[in-house]
């Protein structure tokens, strides 16, 4: 039998306190083993499990890159690790380079198989509100209508900032953190970005309830996929996995979803998408 050609693969969003979702990644593998697999945020709320997932998928794949979504820096009451914001990411950090996990504070890796070399990019940054709800024009309006509205995203109980007096001064410096991280390669390769949030708001644009684009982004990194030369953005949060092409860059949206989604049409074929080579067929 053939080995399939190796691979630079992406997921997000497992969800694995959901006991669908754990026998989904439970169940993961490769199409070579020497593919490598993106998990671009939200494995879970509790430490354990987040351990648990990336030692799986670690031990399948021939490297494991990650990037924190919103729900990896929750601090929730059923979790015996009870840290906070910068300190929780730093111990989610030091949890993947004790398991050899890549992520976004370790020297950006050369993806060489297939459709490289190509320059991957792990991202936090995180959002500031500048994705407006529809109708406001300050932070504080869209708030407040996503409050009347009912709709309000679980960070602003569980996301805490510390030290930052806020998320939006988090954000502000993990972009500038990022920002010159990128520049100092910029030129060299392409980049594959990989950001939990996507980096343009449009994608956003079908979300069923607008008042939750707050928290999907910022505008400060915009420019970002023409800025530097990148072969794919990969990305999360939304909940609507598909593939778009923005100014000739494709944008991959890569999540696994609650259950309650993922049902409604049936688990993907691709649920671990490939990014590089390009998939036969793609055009820009």
């Amino acid at each position: 039998m053939v080995s399939a050609e190796r691979a630079l693969r992406a997921i997000s969003d497992l969800h694995i306190s959901y006991a669908e979702n754990r026998d989904i990644v439970a169940a993961l593998k490769p199409e070579s083993p020497d593919d490598w697999l993106i998990v671009a945020g939200d494995v879970g709320e509790l430490m354990a499990d987040v351990e648990w997932a990336l030692t799986l998928l670690r031990d399948r794949f021939a490297q494991v890159i990650w990037v924190p979504g919103n729900h990896e820096l929750w601090t929730v009451q059923r979790d015996p690790d009870q840290r906070r914001g910068v300190e929780r990411y730093e111990a989610l950090v030091a949890m993947c380079r004790r398991l050899g996990v890549l992520t976004p504070e370790d020297p950006y890796p050369v993806w060489t198989g297939p459709g490289g070399p190509v320059r991957i990019a792990p991202l936090f940054l995180l959002y500031d509100y500048t994705f407006l709800a529809p109708g406001t024009t300050t932070r504080e309006e869209s708030l407040a209508k996503a409050h009347e509205a009912g709709i309000v995203c679980t960070d602003e109980y569980y996301l805490h900032p510390d030290p930052y007096p806020s998320r939006q001064d988090w954000c502000a410096a993990r972009v500038a953190y990022s920002e010159q991280r990128l520049e100092e390669v910029a030129g060299d390769l392409p980049l594959v970005l990989v950001n939990h949030w996507p980096l343009v708001r449009r994608p956003t644009e079908i979300m069923t309830h607008q008042e939750f684009v707050q928290w999907c982004g910022t505008v400060r990194t915009a420019d970002w996929h023409t800025r530097f030369d990148v072969h794919a953005s990969v990305y999360g949060h939304l909940h609507i996995p598909r593939s778009t092409v923005y100014d000739g860059v494709p944008f991959e949206e890569v999540s696994l979803g609650y259950p309650r989604e993922w049902r409604r049409f049936g688990l993907r074929s691709d649920l671990a998408r490939q990014i590089v080579p390009r998939p036969e067929g793609f055009t820009a």
